[in-house]
């Protein structure tokens, strides 16, 4: 079904395609995800997917239907500049995937060990104390299929069916539907513009009742921002007064640009309720190759071996050798992975300061820029639409990221310097024609 899905896409950009100087309203071409259980009939009989997993989505999209529109354009031809998903313009370095095929030709192609690989588990654990202070060993450590995988089980570990589980608004698309993908019920608590996109302690301990579970995202995507130690410190707290477990996503925690990222399992009383996610692939390049960790207390992570033992069966050794050689590069190779979004995070904020329409909250990590575009008086999701059709430039609406970041889009720090200039000026002056007149803020 997913994949005739996709073929529809993409066969109705192809369509579009010939009719794109006529400015055909391409949004046809985003189909709707299943609106319910899906059904197959066999024999006569009607079999019916299991509504944990029909109601991945919640009744809803994925947030992702301006992506998948400026996927099938790019699939018809149509040149689209995408600054959309967080995914390098760069490739995994050579060095990395030389050492990728000498541990393949090697003979790490069985089976591997299914917490990791000591080597590489001792790696991790050492690169978190390096960068946390708190003391972690091998036992603290489970090596996961990527960040996503680590979400999913972080909170299999800490959730049964109908539990409820917190996140901040705005969010990764991913995060309400790994909730219900355990059976649990998420429960979203806004982060507000005026305050930074920083959430408030008194919010999520008005939520906090009857949950079980946080999850936070710092340096956060969509918004770039980085939760401040006061921010962090209400977080604790909560955690503390309401007996939560927290699970603290930081695959962004090498996208750094100001001020420094504290990791919440450091701080008094976290560690034996905290789940880190760490990941590979925003560090080092290394998104395709799906290798991740799960930090948190040794019983917990014996508890998630078992489930790793029911579910993924571990990570390929090969993979796993490759990334304890990419780690083993030091703090360097990975400043120098981050180093073009640092610049082009600059260039957008140096393009904003010549302009009174578009405000930003200055991203203080990750690849992305929240753009707040509500001085046009458009939605995130029209003028993200409006921007495709007209300049042919995909930016990610805020709607897609929840309710807080309506009236926003999420711009990816994705292409190469030049491009990334040209587009995010046009983004501008297209904000600039939508706006009415004289309806600005103060520089």
């Amino acid at each position: 079904m997913q994949m005739q899905r996709v073929h529809n896409m993409v066969m109705r950009g192809m369509l579009g395609a010939f009719h794109a100087a006529a400015k055909v309203d391409l949004q046809a071409l985003t189909l709707p995800p299943p609106a319910g259980p899906i059904r197959a009939n066999l024999k006569g009989r009607t079999m019916q997917a299991s509504t944990r997993i029909s109601g991945i989505l919640g009744g809803g999209g994925d947030g992702w239907g301006l992506f998948y529109r400026a996927r099938a354009m790019v699939a018809a031809g149509v040149p689209v500049t995408e600054l959309t998903i967080g995914e390098h313009d760069i490739r995994t370095d050579p060095v990395i995937l030389d050492a990728m095929d000498r541990a393949a030709r090697g003979g790490a192609t069985g089976y591997a060990a299914i917490p990791g690989t000591d080597a590489l588990r001792d790696t991790v654990a050492a690169r978190v104390q390096a960068a946390t202070g708190v003391e972690t060993m091998r036992a603290n450590v489970l090596i996961v299929p990527g960040g996503q995988s680590g979400l999913f089980a972080a909170h299999t570990a800490v959730l049964d069916a109908g539990d409820t589980a917190l996140f901040i608004d705005p969010y990764y698309a991913t995060y309400p539907g790994t909730i219900r993908g355990v059976g649990a019920v998420p429960r979203a608590v806004p982060a507000r513009p005026e305050d930074g996109f920083q959430p408030r302690a008194a919010d999520i301990a008005a939520a906090a009742p009857g949950a079980r579970s946080l999850l936070i995202n710092s340096p956060n995507n969509p918004t770039g921002v980085i939760y401040t130690p006061a921010t962090l410190d209400g977080i604790a707290g909560v955690c503390r007064d309401h007996d939560l477990w927290l699970i603290s996503d930081e695959v962004y925690d090498t996208q750094v640009w100001q001020g420094a990222h504290v990791s919440p399992r450091a701080l008094p009383g976290m560690a034996d309720r905290t789940l880190v996610v760490g990941s590979m692939s925003k560090s080092h390049a290394m998104t395709g190759s799906r290798v991740g960790w799960i930090i948190g207390p040794p019983e917990m992570i014996a508890h998630l071996t078992v489930l790793s033992t029911h579910t993924t069966y571990g990570v390929a050794g090969f993979v796993q050798a490759a990334a304890k050689f990419a780690l083993d590069l030091g703090p360097a190779f990975e400043a120098q992975v981050a180093a073009p979004f640092r610049r082009r995070r600059q260039i957008a904020l140096d393009l904003l300061a010549g302009q009174n329409i578009v405000r930003a909250i200055p991203p203080d990590g990750a690849m992305y820029m929240m753009l707040d575009l509500r001085a046009t008086g458009l939605s995130g999701e029209a003028f993200a639409a409006h921007l495709l059709d007209t300049r042919q430039i995909a930016v990610m609406p805020g709607e897609s990221f929840g309710h807080a970041a309506a009236g926003h889009v999420r711009v990816a720090l994705t292409v190469d310097d030049a491009r990334f200039t040209a587009a995010f000026a046009a983004l501008l002056e297209t904000a600039a024609e939508l706006a009415p007149q004289g309806d600005t803020h103060e520089t």
